[in-house]
């Protein structure tokens, strides 16, 4: 702590051999994070500049490589720093802020996910009436409340943590998520009253919607069963990016209650790779995966990238 400014550091532990391989720590983070603003910005452009995917089912996938970039660029460039930095600190303020916005995009990722399971189950089981119930208003309605709910939520936990003393000074991650909370000294009953809010959160922010989300599918599936083969066909097109992409983060999202919430004995080679695996897989594996599964996408992305380019030659010498 810098008593004469008042600024508390905190020394992030959670690196494995740092002063050994930081620039290749540095290389492997640079170059993940300049694909992750690539991909996710190219299909983003591509969604924006053509009319034709003004549909609500694009403006959810736009929204959500959006949150990707927010997401990634909420930890990265921190990340970038520390790589190559003597000391990886950071102030308890910066501290508090990062670990906020980082779980309240990955609310916003969960409730956007929500939302795309609706516009899915809408689509098949309404398709007459799509257009008139995915209006632009309830299509804005769902945007503002998924980045807002989360958002909110978390500002309970913030304030309970940071009224309290702090015990030490070391955060065993390589970022500031959840575990924080270890920093500050609470008393039986702050504590009691943190964890039950804690798991408020977990209940109420992950297991909602993954059962809202499970719940929609089970009547898509019911619907295909009772469809032409056709129909069944289109939904698991529509339909298999949004679960792989559901499945991804829930894998993620296991992992990050596994190192922040549990008291599990892991390696801290172990922890680091997890820690970066939350980091850099997820907001990669978006973009590729909406860009590579959703037909319209794929179409203007093989327009503007080598492969147009290759089909375009092997026509002309036809």
């Amino acid at each position: 702590m810098n008593e004469d400014l008042n600024i508390t550091y905190i020394t992030l532990d959670g690196f494995v051999e740092i002063q050994k391989y930081r620039f290749l720590y540095f290389g492997i983070m640079f170059v993940v994070y300049i694909l992750i603003i690539c991909c996710n910005s190219t299909i983003l452009y591509i969604i924006w500049i053509h009319k034709s995917l003004h549909e609500p089912m694009y403006i959810f996938i736009a929204a959500l490589l959006f949150n990707s970039l927010l997401f990634s660029t909420t930890v990265c460039p921190k990340l970038l720093i520390d790589f190559l930095s003597d000391k990886q600190i950071t102030t308890i303020w910066q501290c508090s802020f990062q670990s906020f916005v980082y779980y309240s995009l990955s609310g916003a990722e969960l409730l956007l996910l929500s939302a795309m399971a609706y516009d899915r189950y809408v689509s098949i089981s309404k398709p007459l009436q799509y257009h008139a119930v995915m209006k632009q208003k309830i299509v804005r309605l769902l945007l503002g409340l998924a980045w807002l709910v989360p958002a909110c939520q978390l500002v309970p936990s913030v304030i309970i943590s940071n009224t309290e003393k702090m015990c030490t000074f070391t955060v065993n991650g390589i970022f500031c998520n959840n575990s924080i909370s270890k920093l500050f000294c609470m008393n039986s009953v702050a504590s009691t009253v943190y964890v039950m809010y804690g798991v408020f959160l977990i209940t109420n922010a992950v297991f909602v919607p993954l059962i809202f989300i499970l719940f929609t599918y089970i009547k898509i599936l019911a619907i295909c069963c009772k469809s032409s083969s056709d129909v069944s066909k289109k939904a698991f097109q529509t339909c298999s990016p949004h679960l792989l992409v559901l499945i991804s983060f829930s894998c993620l999202c296991s992992f990050d209650i596994i190192i922040a919430r549990l008291q599990i004995n892991l390696s801290k080679t172990t922890r680091f790779i997890l820690n970066l695996q939350v980091v850099l897989y997820h907001p990669l594996f978006n973009p590729v995966i909406y860009g590579l599964k959703v037909k319209e996408i794929f179409k203007h992305i093989k327009r503007i990238s080598f492969l147009g380019k290759i089909n375009v030659c092997h026509t002309n010498v036809y």
